[in-house]
């Protein structure tokens, strides 16, 4: 599902950017500067941007929120550079902050003049003509190795069946039956290797829709890290999907596989490894239901930071079909507001559990990310749950979560968190996750990010206290 995140086009932004085919292609800032010097003279494309200009930090905070860094020069650069930095990092993705819509404006001459003028970049390029697109697909892939151990981890294991010998009428000689036996609690704390592997294809047929498809495959045993894949070792289709700008402001996707809340962008800059924490609180509001595999939304952008968001999820890949009385459908809205510095989202979801109940949820997310350097950012959220048919004394649930996170520690990037690992039902204790993580770039394409965490347990069980060390690619 997060493969998508990546391969959805945002609209807004991919007007001024380039198409998707010059991803094929490395730019080379120095022939665009050379290309570009004989037409644009009388301009100031090419006025210098210094480290301690307010554009020339952002785009550098950019980089590394969006693991592009790799692309940044040392020292001054062109405002033509910048453009083009600019670009090539944020082109494939489907939501962008406040600061990246403010470079965006900021450089809209010079991104539009790359896109106008991009025949003249490569002679391989010669297909992309004035007004036309080219319809070559984008391919982009991943791989994840991880090794770790869970203390404290048990898994249940089937009791099989067995053959006794008895009497069944009381008379005669006995008879051989086959019982079920029961099931047992087993220990599994023994170091395991996990793996993923992730191909994802993205085709736009207008230069500004994107067609996206993702095949998957993974097997392991270390729940935290996600990566283990329905179907283990095979390469299948994960999720496909279509996206589609409505307009200047909006954008809306349908899919099969890919969740309904797709185009949500929560108010948490957060960004830990582990699955239970990913949410930022937003358990359920942000609708993923297993059994409800067709997805569609549409997200609109007021300006200034403002965004209001619809999902839907549905069970139209069964007879139950879609928005019927058989069928299982959710529904949820996001309005958010976010800056370079702050943010905040509302979540309310309502999810059908069967014909006759239904669970609705409301979260709020919040983040504070300080413009002073080596100060973390702090991420907050709280969700709210009514379980539909449960019992009044038992029938509210709640979640919460806090996590800070410093971008720029050392080289990489240091996070803590907490938050409940289960929704709490009322009248019942709190169980916890803590996690620590620290992400390091060996290079452009590899990195390696350690994971250390503990989740508490109900009373008469141990804790479980998972350390493990995941290394992803990207080519």
């Amino acid at each position: 599902m997060k493969l998508f995140q990546s391969l959805l086009v945002a609209p807004a932004a991919l007007g001024l950017m380039l198409p998707n085919t010059i991803k094929a292609a490395e730019l080379n800032l120095g022939d665009i500067s050379r290309y570009s010097g004989e037409n644009v003279e009388n301009i100031s494309n090419f006025s210098e941007l210094y480290p301690s200009d307010w554009s020339y930090q952002s785009i550098k905070d950019v980089l590394l929120s969006r693991n592009c860094s790799n692309l940044m020069p040392y020292g001054s650069i062109s405002r033509f550079e910048a453009a083009a930095i600019i670009n090539s990092c944020l082109k494939d993705y489907v939501q962008i902050t406040d600061k990246e819509r403010r470079l965006i404006d900021e450089f809209n001459p010079e991104l539009s003049l790359i896109k106008s003028r991009v025949n003249g970049l490569d002679n391989s390029l010669k297909e992309v003509e004035a007004g036309s697109f080219s319809t070559t697909t984008v391919a982009s892939f991943s791989a994840d190795f991880a090794i770790g151990a869970v203390n404290g981890k048990s898994v249940t294991v089937s009791g099989g069946e067995t053959t006794v010998s008895v009497n069944i009428d009381g008379v005669g000689g006995n008879e051989n039956v086959v019982v079920k036996k029961a099931d047992e609690t087993k220990n599994a704390e023994a170091f395991s290797f996990d793996y993923s592997y992730e191909i994802g294809l993205s085709t736009s047929f207008t230069g500004e829709d994107s067609l996206d498809v993702a095949l998957v495959a993974g097997d392991g045993t270390l729940s935290e890290l996600d990566l283990s894949k329905d179907d283990g070792s095979k390469l299948v289709v994960d999720g496909i999907s279509y996206t589609l700008p409505l307009g200047d402001k909006a954008i809306a996707f349908i899919s099969h596989g890919v969740e309904g809340s797709a185009l949500f962008n929560t108010a948490c800059v957060y960004e830990g490894p582990s699955d239970t924490l990913s949410s930022c609180g937003a358990v359920s509001s942000a609708i993923d239901e297993d059994d409800q595999a067709i997805g569609a939304g549409v997200s609109y952008d007021f300006g200034n930071g403002f965004n209001v968001s619809f999902g839907y999820e549905g069970q139209g890949d069964t007879t139950a079909g879609l928005g019927s009385k058989e069928g299982l459908d959710s529904i949820a809205a996001q309005a958010t507001y976010s800056n370079d510095y702050f943010g905040v989202s509302l979540t309310g979801a309502r999810i059908e559990t069967s014909e006759t109940n239904d669970d609705t949820f409301t979260a709020i997310n919040a983040f504070f990310s300080p413009d002073e350097g080596g100060l973390p950012s702090i991420s907050v959220g709280y969700e709210r749950g009514d379980v539909g048919g449960a019992a009044s004394n038992v029938d509210e649930t709640t979640s919460y979560f806090i996590g800070i996170q410093w971008d720029e520690l050392g080289e990489g990037v240091l996070g803590l968190a907490a938050g409940t690992h289960t929704p709490i039902v009322e009248n019942s204790d709190s169980l916890l996750m803590y996690e620590a993580y620290y992400s390091y770039p060996v290079n452009d394409g590899m990195t390696i990010t350690p994971l250390i965490y503990t989740k508490d347990q109900s009373k008469g069980t141990d804790n479980e206290t998972g350390l493990m060390v995941k290394t992803s690619f990207s080519f």
